[in-house]
């Protein structure tokens, strides 16, 4: 009789003992895995000096006309099939093998087919999961080996461990490519608005800020590529903002050509949004307002076509007439430079949840 009760006693023992050794293993996996992100956190000095590839000597000089062109790639894999879950979807990975290469020729294609003297792009990915590994930039700088270019991280994690499937490893970036010569390039990192232990796995966002000489001139063209916060509660997005803001200003100052282009993920006061008014429960831009950048500057954003749509549901079958829209990519264009025309290029949304903008321009 006592050694059924020891025996029924040994029983909620070996119960709470499993449970125990599960729960230390969770904690011990959960330890580990904020050591690994704490040690192989992607931590950018606040300005760093960005390698310039290719061998481009060509200037520009005043009176010269070009044509700088935009576009958020969306890393070869949100094209018309896509959804995404930080967007109100329930997809991770949204694209395989087959559909990034796709998606991928299409992009080549069009800026192909645009020819602009300047690209920038956004969320380029070099060795990402979500975009099945494939070198993206590498893909764009073999078929643009006749520009400069150069590359600056925003978004590397070693391994991402949200949601469930997780991203996993991300390498991403902005690129500017340039038929003229880039005489210097930098990195310079804008406010970060998480905080430990959300920072170590977010994005670290930054301006890539590219110099090119003007002939007979000491002044600049000063090229700032950008991506600007979407996810945060506000706060990111004005302190960048603000970032932004004071750097055009100090160019401007010194009597330089400046453009600011990418995306803002934000709308321009002073564009006409009347045509895609933001509907309950999908994720809502915030807005620059252009007062606060003083009188110098020209916001440039196209409202005949929507430059971005939501990522709430794919794009394909989808009734077009009741989506949500978006226009966040744009330019800010200093007051010296001529505006010659701006529009955004309706691709469809088939290879890119963006639409590119372009712009041609003149050296006043």
């Amino acid at each position: 009789m006592k050694n059924k009760e020891k025996k029924q006693r040994s029983v909620p023992f070996k119960i709470f003992r499993v449970i125990g050794i599960v729960l230390l293993v969770i904690i011990v996996a959960f330890a580990g895995l904020i050591g690994f992100l704490s040690a192989t956190e992607y931590r950018p000095k606040e300005k760093e000096e960005v390698e310039i590839q290719g061998n481009v000597s060509s200037t520009l000089s005043v009176g010269d006309s070009f044509k700088i062109m935009s576009w958020n790639i969306g890393y070869g894999a949100l094209g018309d099939n896509a959804d995404f879950f930080m967007d109100g979807g329930t997809s991770v990975k949204t694209a395989d093998t087959e559909r990034v290469n796709s998606n991928m020729q299409g992009i080549i294609n069009e800026i192909t087919k645009e020819s602009p003297d300047i690209f920038f792009l956004q969320e380029a990915d070099k060795n990402s999961s979500r975009s099945n590994h494939i070198n993206e930039l590498g893909l764009i700088q073999d078929v643009f080996s006749g520009y400069n270019n150069s590359f600056a991280n925003n978004f590397k994690v070693a391994y991402l461990p949200y949601p469930v499937p997780p991203m996993g490893k991300v390498d991403s970036g902005i690129a500017t490519f340039s038929s003229f010569g880039t005489t210097s390039a930098e990195r310079i990192q804008l406010p970060v608005p998480f905080s430990w232990p959300v920072r170590m796995a977010n994005l670290k966002r930054c301006l890539l800020v590219s110099r090119v000489k003007i002939e007979n001139s000491d002044k600049e063209l000063v090229l700032v590529n950008l991506h600007l916060e979407a996810y945060d509660d506000g706060e990111g997005k004005i302190a960048q903002t603000k970032m932004l803001s004071d750097f055009l200003s100090s160019e401007a100052e010194k009597g330089n050509y400046v453009i600011a282009g990418g995306d803002f993920n934000q709308i321009f006061s002073s564009a006409d949004t009347s045509a895609y008014p933001a509907q309950e429960g999908k994720w809502a831009a915030g807005e620059i307002d252009v007062n606060e950048f003083g009188g110098d500057w020209q916001f440039l954003m196209d409202s005949s076509v929507p430059s971005c749509r939501s990522l709430d549901q794919p794009y394909e079958n989808a009734d077009k007439d009741t989506f949500q829209y978006y226009l966040i990519d744009g330019f800010i264009v200093s007051k010296n430079i001529e505006v010659e025309s701006f529009e955004n290029v309706d691709m469809g949304f088939v290879c890119s949840d963006h639409n590119p903008v372009v712009l041609n321009a003149k050296l006043g």
